[in-house]
C-alpha cells in the first residue's frame, strides 16, 4: 500500500522496527483501537511530531524532519474537504506568509472510475517510455499516477500530452470535485485547479490539495493532504471516510520572515529575593491557571533589571514585592505605561489582578 525509503532496522531483541514516514496511519489506528469513531461526527484530531524518510536531502527537506497533522474522519461531505482546505489557508494567512503561497486542488477519482484511467494511462506512458526517465519508466508500472507529478524537465511534453483523470470522472466523483470548489470559491479561497496533482500514498480518493511556493525549489509543496475513504476500514476498523493534511514544518519556517511574535504578558511579576518570589507562587499558578499572560522575574537581579525586561516585553503591569512590601503585606502594582502605582494586599493578590486584567481586556 505505501512505498516509501523508510528507515527499518533490527533492535537488541531482534525485532524490527520501523520509523514512521508520516503520521495519517498511526492517527487512524488510535482511532479504531480507542474506539473514538464512536464520538459524534466529524471526529477532528491532530498531531505534531517527528518522521524520517530515507530520501536526498534536498531544500527544506530532511531525513528526520517535522510535520502538524489534521484529521477529520467519519464524514464524506464535500463540504468538510472544503472547511479542512479553508483552515489551512487562515492558518497560513495569520502567519503572513499566503501572499507567497498558492493553494491547488485536483480530485483522483475512486475505485469505480480510477482503474479505467490508470489503464488507459499505463497505455499511453508505455507507448511513450523512450522519452521519459528511468524514474518514470519505473513508476509507470508501480504506480502510474506518481509519474505525473515528476518533474524532470526531460518528461514534462509527454506528461503535459497525458489523458486527464478529469476526463475519466465518474458522476459521483465529479459532482463532488464540483461541489468541494464551490465551498472554497464560497468561503472566498483564491485556488487553481492542477489536473497532474496526485499523492504519493496509493489510498487517496477524490479530493486532493497542496499549498506550494515558488520559493523553496523543485520541492514546492509546504502542505498537502486528501481524503483517504478507504483507509480506516483498511487497517480493521469501520467504513468511516477522512481526510486530512500535513504541514512540512522546516518548510514552513524557511518562509517566515521573522519568528511569530511572543504575546505580550499581562503581567511581570517582580521577586526581590527568594522569600519574595516563593509568596508570589501561588498567584502566579492561579492567574495562569485563569488565562491570564504572566511571566516572572529572576529573583537574584535587582529591580532595574527586572523592571527594564517587563519594558522590553511590553507588558501592562509589574507586580514588585520586596522585603518593603513583604512587611506591608501588600504588593506594589506599578502601570507599566503610565508609571501610576498602587498596592495590593497578598491575601487578594491574584484575584484582584484578575478583576482588574479582565476588566480591561
Amino acid at each position: 500500500m505505501v512505498q516509501k525509503e523508510m528507515y527499518t532496522f533490527t533492535d537488541r531483541s531482534g525485532e524490527s522496527l520501523t520509523l514512521r514516514p508520516e503520521a495519517t496511519a498511526s492517527v487512524l489506528r488510535a482511532y479504531i483501537e480507542h474506539g473514538l469513531y464512536t464520538a459524534p461526527k466529524p471526529v477532528k484530531l491532530y498531531t505534531i511530531g517527528p518522521m524520517f524518510r530515507h530520501e536526498r536531502p534536498q531544500a527544506g527537506r530532511y531525513r528526520q524532519f517535522h510535520q502538524i497533522n489534521a484529521e477529520a474522519l467519519g464524514e464524506a461531505s464535500p463540504g468538510l474537504d472544503g472547511e479542512v482546505m479553508v483552515m489551512l489557508v487562515d492558518l497560513f494567512e495569520q502567519l503572513d506568509v499566503m501572499s507567497r503561497l498558492r493553494l491547488e486542488v485536483n480530485t483522483l477519482g475512486d475505485e469505480a472510475c480510477r482503474p479505467a484511467y490508470r489503464a488507459r494511462l499505463v497505455a499511453y506512458l508505455r507507448q511513450h517510455a523512450g522519452a521519459l526517465c528511468e524514474d518514470c519508466r519505473d513508476r509507470t508500472e508501480r504506480n502510474p499516477l506518481r509519474v505525473l507529478d515528476c518533474k524532470n524537465p526531460a518528461c514534462q511534453p509527454v506528461l503535459d500530452a497525458a489523458p486527464r483523470l478529469q476526463d475519466e470522472l465518474c458522476a459521483d466523483c465529479a459532482a463532488h470535485f464540483a461541489a468541494v470548489r464551490e465551498y472554497l470559491d464560497a468561503a472566498g479561497i483564491k485556488y487553481a485547479v492542477n489536473p497532474r496533482l496526485v499523492r504519493g500514498f496509493d489510498y487517496y480518493v477524490r479530493t486532493t490539495f497542496e499549498v506550494v511556493t515558488s520559493q523553496l525549489g523543485a520541492q514546492n509543496a509546504v502542505a498537502g493532504g486528501g481524503r483517504y475513504d478507504g483507509l480506516v476500514q483498511a487497517l480493521g476498523g469501520p467504513p468511516d471516510p477522512g481526510i486530512g493534511f500535513a504541514i512540512g514544518m522546516e518548510r514552513l519556517v524557511m518562509l517566515l520572515d521573522r519568528p511569530p511574535e511572543r504575546p505580550r504578558p499581562d503581567v511581570v511579576f517582580v521577586p526581590l529575593g527568594r522569600a519574595a518570589l516563593l509568596e508570589l507562587a501561588p498567584a502566579i499558578r492561579a492567574l495562569r491557571r485563569a488565562g491570564i499572560r504572566v511571566e516572572t522575574g529572576d529573583p537574584e537581579r535587582k529591580l532595574r533589571a527586572q523592571l527594564d525586561k517587563a519594558g522590553r516585553l511590553q507588558a501592562r503591569y509589574a507586580v514588585i514585592l520586596g522585603d518593603d512590601e513583604l512587611a506591608r503585606r501588600a504588593a506594589t502594582l506599578r502601570d507599566l505605561t503610565s508609571g501610576e502605582q498602587t498596592a495590593l494586599p497578598l491575601e487578594d493578590l491574584a484575584e484582584g489582578l484578575r478583576r482588574r486584567i479582565r476588566g480591561e481586556r
